[in-house]
């Protein structure tokens, strides 16, 4: 029997909670609600999410705050895969909260259908890596596809879900160069609107938790690849 997705939606508007709540329930996932950070940070201590989708601007303790809070944690809150929702002229923001740490946005007004089918992408991610479980080396770089987990030298960097698809992508394919595109199609899947500028976002940050080391090489024009690791 499959497993229920859990799925947390934290918004300070009760009718964009109850619509994904719908959308989500219906799609076969379980739901939990909190209108702001603080009741999100409770509701996670009671049960951890699968995946949580975060309003960006909200009283108290805001989506980026909370983020930065979950990151900040250490482990299962720092891989917490995170899809925020933000308003059409939140861009900065919207930037911002790719780079430090979330997976994905969706912007304002919505439709429930988009959101539900971010969510499905983003979980697929893990469960791509997760199917046939191995441990893909390249030099000093290790990930581990069971346990989800990325070591440098045998040390443990917590990345997030889509950090770590991403690394995972290119050390698969240590001799490919893969433009945006490619990497949105791989990740996201044909016909995704994400911008090229998340990308690099992703690829930054990436390389900021791998300090003075040889990650991701990129190639003026073309794209991205893993780097020498070494």
């Amino acid at each position: 029997m499959t497993r229920m997705s859990h799925i947390l939606i934290v918004d300070d508007d009760p009718h964009i909670r109850d619509l994904l709540a719908f959308a989500l329930g219906k799609a076969g996932m379980s739901v939990a609600e909190a209108s702001d950070g603080e009741d999100a940070q409770a509701a996670i201590a009671r049960r951890m999410p699968d995946l949580m989708v975060l309003d960006i601007n909200m009283p108290r303790l805001n989506g980026l705050d909370l983020c930065r809070a979950l990151r900040a944690e250490g482990g299962a809150a720092a891989a917490l895969p995170i899809l925020f929702l933000s308003s059409r002229d939140d861009e900065i923001d919207r930037i911002v909260g790719i780079e430090i740490g979330g997976d994905d946005y969706v912007v304002k007004p919505f439709s429930p259908r988009e959101v539900v089918a971010r969510v499905g992408a983003i979980l697929k991610r893990g469960t791509r890596a997760a199917v046939g479980a191995t441990t893909v080396t390249h030099n000093r770089l290790t990930l581990d596809t069971d346990g989800w987990e990325a070591r440098w030298d045998e040390v443990p960097v917590a990345l997030t879900a889509t950090e770590f698809q991403l690394l995972l992508l290119f050390a698969t394919s240590p001799a490919k160069v893969f433009s945006r595109d490619a990497i949105i199609d791989r990740l996201h899947g044909p016909g995704f609107a994400i911008t090229d500028r998340t990308i690099d976002s992703h690829v930054r940050n990436l390389r900021g938790k791998f300090p003075g080391v040889d990650l991701v090489e990129t190639r003026a024009g073309i794209g991205y690849r893993i780097g020498r690791c070494a």
